[in-house]
């Protein structure tokens, strides 16, 4: 029987100290000029201090005018010493006790907020149907631009294995630039990168070989793919298996299984938000019963690829770790939210001090009743209960990484108008930042 507490040693020769990873989360902590800061140093001091085998950062950005939010740490061509200097900082304070540390390196965009950029690049020129006007339209990237990104994220690769960090996870999920990729709902290219899986899958490929000629065989390459968009006409889990397949005969150290997007935010629980009402579906009961979101898809791609397998979303008991752990469904055991308010979470598991970890985004809901709940007929009431519970984590990352303790009182409404606030002056340090040095 494995459990929890058992090693792991990867492919790519690093031991894991035990089967728990922290998943990566938006953080929101970098200066105005996309540099990582103290807050964050202290923030993943102390991940790192809590317990997690692996620790894996919130999205790192390959290109500064694509971004997740104005908050992210950017890696990219032209980062001056400082930058550099943040990154080690980040890297020694994030690998403490023996704990693995990988950046998870992404590109945002469509998803780009039209407060960072309203024109972002994407495969084709399609805008994410969310109301609210946060997002502008993109425009499609060209193959020179295309290639450059393939090369961002090698740049990114190996400057943060000479930071010190001891791998990377490459952003293949949830929406972002190579999900859109993915996707034939966001991607209508008619070209080598358009159409066809082979082709849609070309970029993740491409970027996997450029990351790993980058940082060498011993350095950690992951990647977090969805299973499915969970939209109608979008990336499913059948083509999820054919990637994943693609992505083994690549040589990758670790896949980590997710799912959804801005439009259907799976990966935070919501199965009742979505703009496209055709495209609900019911979580399969036996993931309700073993508490993971994707634990079911897990399994099918365990019979599919023999590369180690993270899945991550619902998990709250030891008991249904373990039982993932020894059914072979997964080999490692992802924990987000449950850390944004108690850092040495998987620690205390470990000890057996707990047993089970508080499950704060069920009870997350904007009011009581149907029209004030997540499957309220308001699309605005949708939103605001599938993103005001992200603002809410938001804020508590926050507070650790000031060295502060999270306050569970804080209503979802209230997070909501604070993380929107605080976004919309790092939006504008950020820009003013960029003209002063122009």
């Amino acid at each position: 029987m494995v459990d929890i507490a058992a090693p792991f040693t990867l492919a790519c020769g690093q031991t894991l100290k035990n089967r728990l990873a922290k998943a990566a989360m938006t953080e929101g902590l970098a200066d105005p000029r996309n540099r990582a800061t103290p807050a964050l140093c202290e923030l993943y001091r102390r991940f790192a201090e809590g317990g997690s085998g692996l620790v894996i950062t919130g999205n790192m950005q390959v290109h500064p005018d694509n971004l997740e939010r104005p908050g992210n740490v950017v890696v990219a061509p032209g980062m001056d010493e400082a930058a550099r200097a943040a990154l080690a900082a980040l890297a020694k304070a994030g690998t403490a006790k023996g704990t693995r540390l990988w950046a998870q390196i992404s590109h945002a965009g469509r998803q780009t907020p039209i407060a960072v950029n309203k024109t972002p690049q994407a495969p084709s020129a399609i805008p994410l149907p969310l109301p609210g006007k946060q997002f502008g339209t993109p425009r499609a990237m060209t193959e020179a631009e295309i290639e450059d990104v393939i090369s961002r994220f090698a740049f990114a690769a190996a400057t943060l294995k000479d930071a010190g960090f001891d791998g990377v996870q490459v952003h293949g999920a949830h929406g972002y630039l190579i999900s859109q990729f993915l996707s034939p709902r966001s991607n209508q290219r008619t070209d080598r990168w358009g159409g066809s899986l082979e082709n849609r899958a070309r970029l993740l490929l491409e970027v996997v070989r450029a990351v790993r000629a980058a940082a060498g065989p011993a350095f950690g390459v992951g990647v977090k793919l969805n299973s499915a968009d969970f939209m109608k006409g979008g990336f499913g889990d059948e083509e999820a298996t054919t990637v994943a397949r693609w992505l083994e005969a690549e040589g990758i150290d670790l896949l980590e299984v997710s799912g959804g997007t801005y439009e259907r935010p799976m990966m935070m629980g919501n199965e009742d938000m979505s703009t496209d009402a055709s495209a609900k579906q019911v979580r399969r009961a036996s993931s309700v019963a073993r508490e993971a979101y994707f634990l079911d898809y897990a399994k099918t791609m365990r019979a599919a690829v023999k590369t180690p397998l993270m899945v991550t979303g619902g998990i709250r008991s030891r008991a249904a770790m373990d039982e993932a752990l020894s059914s072979g469904a997964c080999d490692v055991i992802g924990l987000a939210r449950p850390l944004c308010l108690k850092p040495d979470a998987p620690a205390a598991l470990l000890s057996g001090r707990l047993a089970r970890l508080d499950d704060w985004e069920n009870r997350l809901r904007l009011g009581p009743g149907r029209w004030l709940g997540p499957a309220s007929p308001l699309k605005i009431i949708q939103m605001l209960n599938g993103f005001g519970p992200l603002g809410w984590f938001a804020n508590h990352l926050q507070t650790l990484g000031k060295g502060g303790t999270p306050r569970p009182e804080l209503g979802i409404f209230g997070a909501f108008l604070r993380y929107q606030m605080g976004e919309m002056r790092a939006a504008k340090a950020m820009h003013a930042a960029r003209k002063s040095q122009a």
